[in-house]
């Protein structure tokens, strides 16, 4: 009888051994909890180009395609000069910023940086404003107010260029950018200012004032870029996809001339501060690139590579590249594969591929 208890106990212990090795062997192959999609943030600034992220953001288009390509995308907004400022740090991935800016903070801090997005280009919206009925060559010797080595500064250099004179030939005064149009309105005394919409609209409404040069005297020379930094590129695709297919969404939308349209540009124009009228004549002056065809048609044509020497020769002329740093001493490379300066160090790359998707 012992004989058969421990032989029915020897069976017990090898059949449970069996099935907890079974359900080890079971639980090993279980796949493990879904990792946690991957999320980035996103920074944009008040502008008519850039305002249209604000309603990818509250109509959920940036989310629908942020879920396509599994990841999260936040976009939030920020002062624009701190907006670039934090782009440089580990906590934001991707920015709205000009041609020139890239050139100046992150590029000359050594960040290669990749313009996956040309959204649009300063068509009006940058203007040298004066009082007194002046010229361009009667500023000679007077005060010109402006946001030194800024999109306004680089204007007025190109401005005084066109007219036989040079940056030496005026005393530029460095102005934030939250003071000038507040300043100038309520100083008679100062008779020149450079500077952006909306405070150019703002400074145009000052009786005696007008405008003598105005960025769509230099077409395609201040761009207003998506810039991703290459390395989350690299290792996140996903991420330009994403932005790319949920602006050109919204660049449909916004130019349909449907009630949606008009809807989503009330939305934008809320989000910049101003009232629809306002915001629709601001896009009257911004050359916006509503189809990603046209965008990548421009970005792979020839004047942005002669805009783009002339753009790095003036952050070189004022050291904004970094101390010593001579323009053909970093690398720009553009969709052709063509590169002006350094091709061991190119740090600003014209990536047209997500746009090329968006537009299939």
């Amino acid at each position: 009888m012992k004989k058969l208890l421990n032989k029915f106990s020897a069976i017990i212990v090898i059949s449970l051994i069996i099935i907890g090795l079974a359900l080890s062997s079971f639980i090993s192959r279980t796949p493990d909890k879904a990792p946690a999609p991957k999320e980035f943030t996103v920074a944009w600034s008040i502008y008519a180009g850039w305002n249209p992220w604000a309603y990818a953001n509250t109509s959920g288009i940036m989310e629908k395609w942020a879920t396509k390509y599994g990841i999260k995308v936040k976009l939030i907004r920020m002062d624009y000069m701190p907006s670039i400022e934090a782009f440089t740090t580990p906590s934001v991935d991707a920015c709205v910023m000009t041609n020139m800016d890239c050139l100046t903070i992150p590029v000359a801090g050594g960040i290669s940086c990749s313009s996956i997005i040309v959204g649009d280009y300063s068509n009006g919206n940058d203007a040298l404003i004066v009082r007194n009925n002046l010229t361009i060559p009667q500023l000679k010797g007077k005060k010109v107010n402006l946001v030194q080595y800024s999109v306004s500064h680089y204007m007025l250099s190109r401005a005084l260029d066109m007219n036989g004179m040079t940056d030496d030939d005026v005393k530029i005064i460095n102005v934030s950018d939250s003071d000038i149009g507040p300043a100038f309105i309520a100083n008679k005394d100062q008779e020149a200012v450079v500077t952006w919409n909306p405070l150019v609209m703002e400074i145009m409404k000052t009786p005696g004032v007008k405008k003598v040069f105005d960025s769509s005297q230099i077409p395609g020379e201040i761009l207003d870029l998506m810039v991703v930094k290459t390395k989350v590129l690299q290792a996140s695709p996903e991420l330009g996809k994403a932005l790319a297919g949920a602006w050109f969404e919204v660049m449909d939308i916004m130019s349909s001339r449907t009630d949606k349209g008009k809807g989503a540009l009330g939305e934008m124009a809320k989000a910049g501060g101003s009232s629809l009228i306002e915001y629709q004549n601001q896009l009257k002056t911004t050359a916006m690139f509503y189809t990603a065809s046209d965008a990548v048609a421009y970005t792979k044509g020839e004047d942005i590579k002669t805009n783009m020497r002339r753009v790095r020769n003036f952050c070189s002329k004022y050291e904004l590249l970094g101390t010593g740093v001579k323009a053909d001493d970093l690398g720009i490379r553009f969709p052709d594969g063509t590169v002006i300066g350094n091709t061991n160090n190119v740090l600003f790359i014209f990536d047209t591929s997500y746009m090329e998707g968006a537009s299939r």
